[in-house]
């Protein structure tokens, strides 16, 4: 990859994931202050903004004429072109309450499409990198092939909140669980995303997903193979990142097809 066009920009990735996330795992160890943003699940401490605070330090000073755009409030104007996009603690309730499926990620994007995402699991010590035109890695070392698993055998991974399971919204989600055989909501959609990159799991589909959210993981995936897209539906966009089988099966059932 050191040839590549965005070598360096990965290398800058992995590292700032790296070392946000090694802020965030410190100050957990050392007591957390919580805070509710909209809902008893939708919550801030003082990691998430820490770890932010990092990245965009280090940003600035690398990459001076890039954007950015943070979770936890970063906005800051640039004149490339181009944005990096800051999950600092992607799955902090899961964070808060001492499970280990959470990581940082980044993302960076130009005016057309997002370019490369870089997660780091802190629990395992692992880092991805990959992006549409740069094959997807895990430490370093090339992903095997996305799996096109059988509809009845497929597993999804999902974020959807129990008020959401009635209305429309219910009834487009029950339509796409027509196409997996089964059915896992972890708390983290990145580390999702990584369980399918990694061939563990086989389409994601959640609505209303903010860019921090989706574009990390969607880089990966797509890097390995795989494909996200964007489906309006019952009201809400849906985003679906998986296996291409999968994503177009579960694409045409959420739209009543």
């Amino acid at each position: 990859m050191s040839g590549h066009p965005l070598a360096a920009d990965a290398a800058l990735a992995a590292d700032l994931v790296r070392e946000a996330a090694l802020l965030a795992a410190r100050i957990r160890s050392e007591g957390l202050d919580v805070e509710r943003k909209t809902s008893g699940s939708d919550i801030v401490t003082q990691a998430d903004t820490a770890a932010e605070r990092l990245i965009v330090q280090q940003l600035t000073a690398e990459r001076p004429d890039d954007a950015i755009v943070g979770e936890e409030g970063t906005s800051r104007p640039g004149t490339s072109g181009r944005t990096w996009v800051i999950d600092p603690v992607d799955g902090t309730y899961n964070f808060s309450r001492g499970s280990d499926w959470w990581c940082s990620a980044i993302a960076l994007r130009d005016e057309d499409d997002v370019l490369l995402g870089a997660v780091h699991h802190a629990a395992s010590l692992r880092t991805w990198v990959g992006g549409p035109d740069l094959p997807s890695t895990c430490d370093g070392v090339l992903l095997d092939p996305l799996p096109q698993t059988a509809r009845e055998a497929r597993c999804a991974v999902t974020y959807l909140h129990p008020p959401f399971y009635s209305g429309e919204v219910g009834v487009a989600f029950a339509r796409a669980l027509g196409q997996v055989g089964t059915l896992r909501m972890l708390g983290s959609g990145t580390m999702d995303c990584m369980a399918i990159a990694s061939g563990q799991w086989d389409v994601l589909f959640q609505h209303s997903v903010a860019d921090w959210d989706r574009l990390p993981g969607a880089a990966i995936v797509r890097g390995a193979g795989g494909e996200s897209v964007v489906v309006p539906a019952a009201g809400v966009d849906w985003t679906v990142t998986g296996a291409s089988a999968a994503v177009a099966d579960v694409r045409g059932a959420l739209a009543g097809g």
